[in-house]
């Protein structure tokens, strides 16, 4: 129930003042995270949790399939607040295997407005059919997929003028492509983090280093 939501703030609340009287008074003070997370909406995917990091300690963005349209304002402003006012250090593009708005991509079926949005999967998909139609398990293809959509978005993000003028101007950015497993809890590493001018991202997914890599120790 809704009443639920709030008791249980209370709780939570009760047991942080609890554990350290100044918690709430040093976060109000100050937001000084150190990483920006471009994440799915999949309720099952909270960045501070899977991450083990406590509230202040990471800037949000959340969207369907954690795409990075380059013409998203609300993406855009949150990319630039991070990068110019509270100075992240490292922006992290974070997908997940079974993503819903992955399989509503490729499923064939009209589902709203929500295709417009999801189009860029699509673009992924055609450019990388050949590799894609080797998978013969319709899961583990919609999972590659998955991890190529998060190559592209690395490599959109990179291009954005925010990014580029911040490398230009010598800020230590950089951009990171992760994969979380919803059956095992645990991120892995993609291995096609980029940094500074000049930008080295691939025009194709398919022709990148970006693979599966190991899991990500905090």
């Amino acid at each position: 129930m809704l009443s639920d939501l709030l008791e249980h703030n209370v709780r939570w609340a009760t047991a942080k003042h609890r554990e350290d009287p100044d918690y709430f008074h040093r976060l109000s003070n100050l937001q000084r995270p150190e990483y920006l997370w471009i994440g799915c909406s999949d309720s099952r995917v909270p960045a501070n949790v899977i991450t083990g990091l406590e509230p202040g300690e990471v800037f949000v963005h959340r969207n369907v399939a954690n795409l990075v349209h380059r013409a998203d304002l609300n993406l855009l402003s949150v990319l630039e607040f991070a990068v110019e006012t509270l100075e992240i250090s490292h922006i992290i593009v974070c997908g997940h295997h079974g993503c819903g708005g992955i399989r509503a991509a490729m499923d064939g079926h009209r589902h709203g407005i929500i295709d417009h949005w999801l189009q860029p999967i699509r673009d992924v998909a055609d450019v990388s059919a050949r590799e894609l139609a080797e998978i013969g398990d319709e899961q583990l293809r919609q999972d590659r997929l998955c991890e190529l959509s998060i190559q592209a978005q690395v490599a959109s993000l990179a291009r954005t003028p925010i990014i580029q003028s911040a490398w230009r101007r010598g800020k230590p950015l950089r951009i990171h492509g992760w994969v979380y497993g919803l059956d095992d809890g645990l991120l892995r590493d993609m291995d096609c983090s980029t940094e500074g001018l000049p930008v080295s991202v691939p025009t194709v997914p398919g022709e990148s280093n970006c693979k599966p890599g190991d899991i990500v120790h905090g």
